[in-house]
């Protein structure tokens, strides 16, 4: 007890003479509102989405600038919110649903846009539902010019709605039934995986009336699924579906989409190529998202892990970075540690991010492998939504 009034007797001693040393006559000083303004976006700015699925109702997106490993602002997302960056005007869509009264009430699903140089909130869009599952990056995806925005729904089926950003209102709702996600590609269309191994194709008139192909299945879900979070280029409608024993099928997003014969991670490297055999013991694919594209180079890097099949969820050991058009290995890199998660940025100089369940951020050297810096807590599950370009 006299320790405690000592020290608060001398805290109000320090008050005292504070106040004294500004003076009787001293008036406070105004406090000013203003936002600070972000500096404008490198090649090597990243944003990450920390969902916080353990109590769902405050996630957040941060920005954060991987020369330096700090974060340089945030956004808060809402519950399972998706975010994703305008590749031409830069700002930032978040598809959020709320309630009036936290957690019961009338359900709000929103598409809210923030200023991409002082992060402030400037709009809010009234969607007609989306899905709250599980954060993948195609839950919500742009058009190539930033026209569209597309959100995956569920309600009363599967769907699509989409956003014009023009007109900020929802154009459109595309029943997609038995099918998935959004693949963007060019300007006016996406694609959806379906149940049946097959694509959904989805192409948008000025107005946003959709016309809607299907294409053949080309793999077989129930033998060799593939990842949902393959790699994509929304400029181009290349897309590299990788399956669970290391196919990629390379396929170009289009109206009439083309996909090439598959070929195997696997044999890349010099190694057999892999079963469905539950035994066998073996580098594969696996994590959350499994694998990101450099576009210039053409080169895909893959998180890799030894272990037999059904090991699609296991985090990463390596990232095998590997040439899409000799589909040959050029390296194995050796992760700091295990990730669920890679991504590269698209500049000359690329860097690779990966991050751990645990919150760990971590920057390497795409084109030597060497680790460079990270970040011990940025988040507690982290998503990487995107790299500047992507």
């Amino acid at each position: 007890m006299k320790q405690r009034m000592a020290r608060n007797a001398g805290i109000g001693a320090f008050l005292v003479a504070a106040l004294g040393a500004a003076g009787p006559d001293a008036v406070p000083q105004t406090e000013i509102s203003d936002a600070a303004t972000l500096p404008p976006a490198g090649p090597h700015q990243v944003l990450v989405l920390d969902p916080v699925y353990n109590h769902a109702k405050d996630g957040r997106a941060y920005l954060v600038d991987a020369d330096a490993a700090a974060i340089q602002g945030m956004i808060p997302v809402a519950f399972y919110g998706n975010v994703v960056r305008d590749p031409v005007s830069g700002r930032f869509y978040v598809s959020e649903t709320i309630w009036t009264r936290g957690n019961r009430g009338t359900r709000q699903d929103l598409l809210s846009v923030y200023d991409p140089k002082t992060l402030q909130l400037t709009k809010e869009i009234e969607l007609p539902g989306r899905a709250l599952i599980t954060t993948k990056k195609q839950d919500l995806d742009i058009s190539a010019d930033g026209k569209y925005v597309y959100t995956y729904n569920m309600a009363p089926a599967n769907a699509v709605i989409v956003v014009d950003t023009a007109t900020q209102k929802a154009a459109a709702n595309v029943g997609l039934p038995g099918c998935a996600l959004a693949f963007p590609f060019g300007a006016n269309g996406f694609a959806s995986i379906c149940a049946d191994g097959s694509l959904a194709t989805v192409t948008l008139d000025a107005s946003a009336k959709a016309t809607v192909a299907r294409t053949a299945p080309f793999f077989a879900p129930d033998h060799d699924p593939v990842f949902e979070q393959s790699p994509t280029d929304r400029q181009t409608g290349m897309t590299y579906f990788i399956s669970y024993t290391g196919l990629v099928y390379p396929t170009k997003l289009a109206a009439r989409p083309e996909i090439g014969q598959p070929w195997s991670i696997s044999e890349a490297a010099g190694q057999t190529r892999l079963t469905t055999d539950p035994l066998t013991v073996a580098w594969r694919p696996g994590g959350w998202q499994v694998a990101a594209l450099h576009r210039k180079s053409g080169h895909l890097y893959v998180l890799m892990h030894s272990g037999p099949f059904w090991t699609h969820k296991n985090d990463g050991t390596e990232v095998w970075e590997i040439d899409v058009a000799t589909h040959k290995l050029i390296r194995r890199i050796t992760l700091k540690v295990p990730s669920p998660l890679v991504g590269v940025s698209q500049d000359d100089k690329p860097l690779l991010y990966t991050t751990s369940d645990d919150g760990k951020f971590a920057v390497y050297d795409a084109e030597t492998g060497a680790y460079l810096r990270g970040m011990d807590k940025l988040g507690d599950n982290p998503v990487l939504s995107a790299a500047i370009g992507e």
